[in-house]
């Protein structure tokens, strides 16, 4: 009788304990991150779009009481590319993850690189980024993301100082 018991225990423990997966490397949210990354180098910015809620809040280099919406990271992200001849992410050396963390929220973390080509002068640049994203019914509710542009913006400032002085020099006006 005591086996009889301590067997129903166990069983019962066993399947009351139900284990969520709590981290993988595959999944429905990890793919929806590829696809947007995919769009973002297409400029397919409605497909973008589609797949953040209507409140979203975006935090880019930015503290979580400044968020932006999706239309605005969108307008934010033409404005950046503007100037590039060439831009891309490197989908061979990225590393995503999905998270369940102990809130029960559904995160998908991504650590790669982003590059660009400057038209201007043909100067390259490899940015390490990070970004996260928080998934509610499929779609995402929050984003953040980390990055130095500094390398960047001073190569365009010092394109846009150079062209001032030219055109200060070719016009006695100025």
């Amino acid at each position: 009788m005591k086996n009889a018991m301590l067997t129903g225990i166990i069983v019962l423990t066993m399947v009351g304990c139900e284990s969520k997966q709590r981290y993988t490397q595959n999944s429905k949210e990890i793919e929806t991150v590829k696809t947007i990354f995919d769009n973002y180098i297409n400029g397919d910015w409605d497909a973008y779009k589609s797949h953040y809620a209507d409140n979203a809040q975006i935090f880019i280099n930015a503290t979580e009481n400044n968020p932006a919406n999706i239309q605005e990271l969108i307008a934010q992200q033409k404005i950046e590319i503007e100037g590039l001849s060439t831009y891309s992410i490197d989908t061979e050396n990225q590393n995503l993850e999905m998270v369940l963390d102990d809130k029960g929220e559904t995160w998908v973390n991504y650590w790669g690189v982003w590059k660009g080509t400057l038209a201007a002068n043909q100067e390259t640049f490899e940015i390490p980024i990070h970004i996260t994203f928080e998934f509610v019914d499929g779609k995402i509710v929050k984003e953040l993301g980390y990055w130095d542009n500094s390398k960047i913006t001073l190569a365009m400032m010092q394109i846009q100082a150079a062209e001032a002085a030219k055109s200060k020099d070719t016009d006695p006006e100025q």
